[in-house]
């Protein structure tokens, strides 16, 4: 079997290596190739100019110099199928030779497996940039009237074409652009009476005002001002066709001013066969009406048989209704009365498909002739009020060597009649590693169990208050969470509670809000003497020191190492209670006390409670704009009232004055954070992204230093990728322990992102960042951050990297170079380890920022 596989391995690796060079042949183009495209206006180069962006003349992509698309593409072949054959009869007994070692299956076979390959070469490949007259003629046309949309009405626009040698040249586009037309006078003739008056009320806001350039894009944007007016001040039938724009250019070209007409038509109905004009109007909304569980006309009302009045809106439902007529009503914006609003008409659909209680809403609006208003209904189909999902997932980590987990998660919708939603989730895993020895040899030794709960509510949910704080336009909800996971054979078997009582609104599409009241976390290390086979840089740093100074051999093995976890815990108690020859003024006493410090820090059972604040910043219009930024501003205060309420109540404390409740050291500390992301777009797939982020955490009060899980690391596919994650700093120093961290966090990072060919992309990225300690208990210089001279300690790293397009995610595939590295010498710290020796390779999915 395995002597097959590899005669096929050979056989088809030889087959499409003769398929390419075939192909090459084949493609091999004889007319002139366009090198590169450049667009001059009055000899000024437009190199990020827009007009770039829309000539279809494009060149090939390169990579160094090195058209890799077109390379690809040339290898492929016309006729794959017909190639194969040819090859396979090329010579008299190749087809005999193959069928000794594969079979005639195995052949047809080989020849769809090259068929296969020479698509993918073409689909992934890019076609030569052959010079085509009739593209370039068009591209002219589209330069010209790029011109004239911004006023330039004389443009005149050539092409010149520079030969670099018989197979390449240079095209040329040479614009002219001749002088800008203007916006004379703007006259409004207007037919319906009633939309003459709201046009004139809201002049201030008109996009086209005399003197300014004549720029269709101002145009576009005042018929598009002009049916918002219209349609959210009662004109529900108001259509955009009716707006109409006349200007009279000078055909002389002596006036470069240009009167404006702006026309809005009545609307135009057919009765029988002639087209009738109508005066627009404005419409009042006459009744509100809900229809829940039925989604048909409103001649089927019969099928609903309970019905009641609420807030000056009806409610029917099939049955007694499950929802409390407040859940329903709250979020519906069209009032009794109020002018018709397709802004009120979205925020009303916005609200109940947030509530993930009821399938696509439908809202419709009938006219009342008599009253000449409109009776609005929405009908609302709930969801199944019970859901049930599983997932499972196969890990592979450095504790583990492989891990399976199964989780599920049952939703409940509904469950107070006001439409919440409560969701339950159980996750478990189980993991098999080699460096834990069990009785019984079992393979799996590695357990997690977790499980929460969180109860979602659609507004905000404030105690002894029914007052509606935030209004429901703007996505008001409440969460509550509550959680648990317990490990076994993992690290310390940590076991983790935790509870959140939160509320998040958006003010508008760009802005998001979080306020979390209630954010609390208990951290319980049920297996502390297992410290220091999980963190091995702490031991291996202390039985160095013990190969030297440990004087008794009951602590450690027979090749002299420090027995876990007695040995090394007594050693340890020894030398800091002067029972060795190690005094304070020596180094390695001074180590020792490191190390027990760390210690007693990260097997420290953590009581976080506090409370936080949290404001999100979107510029981007949607996932194909590719020019925005995003603004994040988090704070964190912990500890505060909790700590003043055990001091109020003369709480136990321990012999530094802190507070102690439980045996556990509750924390205290004040964090902030910003996260700042922006993109620029450079066109065809072109883009530059930054990120920055600094954040602080700082103790007092109660505590010495930040809880583990609350402080910041460096390095990682998604920071400094030039180091492993917690791998760099805390500032010069050297990397001693597993998971280096801080309190006090700078990060920069500048991305170049361009295509490739095809799916794949291509990246170049330079990272800047470390971390420091700052006002807490750590003593080392090296570490902490003292002064601005400390800003030279900022880690560089820079890379490239291969990103794969799936359409739904990233593959991305990024190597980091140490262009700077802080832990080595002064002298030293540039370049000395831009290598592919001490290179980092990070695999990740989508983009870092």
């Amino acid at each position: 079997m395995y002597r097959l596989l590899t005669n096929l391995i050979i056989i088809l690796m030889t087959t499409l290596i003769l398929v390419g060079c075939s192909g090459t042949k084949v493609f091999k183009e004889k007319r002139p190739l366009v090198d590169r495209v450049e667009i001059f206006e009055e000899n000024n180069a437009l190199k990020n100019h827009p007009v770039n962006f829309i000539i279809t003349t494009p060149t090939n992509k390169k990579v160094l110099g090195i058209p890799l698309g077109k390379l690809l593409y040339e290898t492929s072949h016309p006729d794959p199928r017909e190639q194969f054959n040819r090859w396979l009869q090329k010579k008299e007994k190749r087809v005999a030779h193959l069928e000794r070692w594969i079979s005639k299956k195995q052949i047809t076979a080989l020849s769809n497996y090259a068929n296969k390959f020479n698509e993918w070469l073409k689909k992934t490949g890019e076609p030569p940039a052959i010079l085509d007259s009739t593209e370039v003629e068009n591209s002219k046309r589209r330069i010209a009237q790029y011109y004239k949309n911004l006023g330039f009405y004389d443009v005149q626009v050539q092409e010149q074409i520079q030969k670099i040698d018989a197979q390449k040249i240079v095209l040329k586009y040479l614009i002219s652009p001749k002088n800008k037309y203007l916006v004379d006078s703007i006259t409004a003739k207007i037919e319906s009476p009633q939309l003459e008056v709201l046009y004139n009320e809201a002049l201030k806001n008109q996009r086209i005002k005399k003197g300014t350039p004549f720029e269709i894009n101002k145009f576009e944007e005042e018929r598009e001002r002009l049916f918002l007016l219209f349609r959210n001040n009662g004109v529900y039938n108001f259509q955009q066709n009716s707006i109409q724009f006349t200007a009279a250019i000078d055909s002389t070209g002596k006036d470069m001013t240009i009167p404006v007409t702006v026309r809005v038509e009545d609307l135009q109905q057919r009765v029988n066969d002639s087209l009738v004009k109508t005066p627009y109007t404005q419409f009042k909304i006459n009744s509100v009406r809900v229809f829940i569980d039925n989604l048909n006309s409103e001649n089927s009302f019969s099928q609903f048989t309970d019905s009641l009045s609420f807030n000056k809106l009806t409610i029917y439902s099939k049955g007694k209704l499950k929802y409390r007529p407040k859940a329903i009503t709250s979020g519906i914006v069209i009032k009794e009365g109020a002018f018709y609003s397709d802004d009120d008409r979205n925020a009303t659909y916005r609200y109940f498909t947030n509530l993930k209680n009821f399938k696509y809403p439908s809202i419709t609006y009938t006219l009342d002739p008599e009253k000449e208003a409109l009776n609005t209904a929405i009908y609302l189909s709930p969801r199944e009020r019970f859901s049930l999902g599983f997932d499972l997932d196969l890990s592979h980590s450095n504790i583990q060597d492989f891990g399976i987990g199964l989780g599920g998660g049952l939703g409940i919708r509904n469950v107070f009649r006001g439409s919440e939603l409560l969701e339950l989730n159980l996750k478990n895993t189980l993991g098999a590693s080699r460096d834990i020895a069990q009785a019984g040899d079992q393979f799996f030794n590695l357990f997690e169990l977790g499980a929460d709960i969180k109860l979602s509510v659609p507004r905000l949910l404030i105690p002894f208050s029914n007052k509606d704080w935030v209004a429901s336009d703007k996505a008001p909800k409440t969460e509550v969470i509550l959680g648990t996971s317990l490990q076994e054979n993992i690290g310390l078997d940590k076991q983790f509670f935790k509870g959140t009582y939160q509320f998040d609104w958006q003010p508008n599409s760009k802005k998001k809000i979080q306020l979390k009241w209630i954010d609390l976390e208990f951290v319980n290390n049920r297996k502390r003497s297992n410290y220091f086979n999980v963190y091995k840089n702490s031991y291996d740093r202390l039985n160095q020191i013990a190969q030297q100074y440990n004087l008794q051999t009951d602590r450690v093995d027979s090749s002299g190492n420090l027995l876990i976890p007695e040995g090394a815990t007594d050693f340890i108690n020894a030398v800091l209670g002067n029972e060795t020859v190690l005094t304070v003024e020596d180094e390695e006493f001074r180590t020792v006390n490191t190390v027990k410090e760390r210690y007693d820090r990260l097997t420290a059972n953590n009581l976080i409670l506090g409370s936080s604040f949290s404001v999100n910043l979107n510029s981007q219009e949607s996932i194909f704009d590719n020019t925005f930024y995003q603004l994040r501003w988090k704070i964190d205060w912990v500890g505060n009232l909790f700590n003043y309420f055990l001091s109020s109540v003369n709480a136990k404390q321990n012999d530094l004055g802190q507070n102690i409740l439980g045996g556990v050291q509750p924390s205290q500390y004040l964090k902030t954070e910003i996260d700042y992301i922006k993109h620029w777009s450079l066109g065809r797939e072109r883009v530059i992204a930054f990120h920055a982020f600094t954040g602080v955490a700082l103790p007092f009060g109660n505590s010495t230093n930040i809880p583990f899980a609350r402080s910041y690391f460096s390095g990682g596919a998604n920071d400094n990728r030039a180091w492993k994650a917690y791998k760099l700093g805390p500032g010069s120093s050297s990397n001693i322990n597993e998971f280096n961290e801080a309190n006090f966090k700078l990060a920069f990072n500048i991305e170049y992102r361009f295509a490739l060919t095809g799916p794949l992309k291509g990246g170049l990225f330079v990272d800047l960042g470390n971390v420091w300690n700052l006002w807490d208990d750590v003593e080392d210089p090296k570490m902490r951050f003292d002064s601005l001279k400390d800003l030279s300690e900022i880690a560089v790293g820079s890379g490239f990297g291969l990103r794969y397009d799936f359409d739904f995610f990233v593959f991305r595939f990024d190597t980091g170079f140490k262009t700077y590295n802080p832990a080595l010498d002064i002298g030293q710290r540039w370049w000395s380890e831009y290598n592919f020796k001490n290179a980092v390779f990070n695999i990740g999915i989508n983009y870092p920022f």
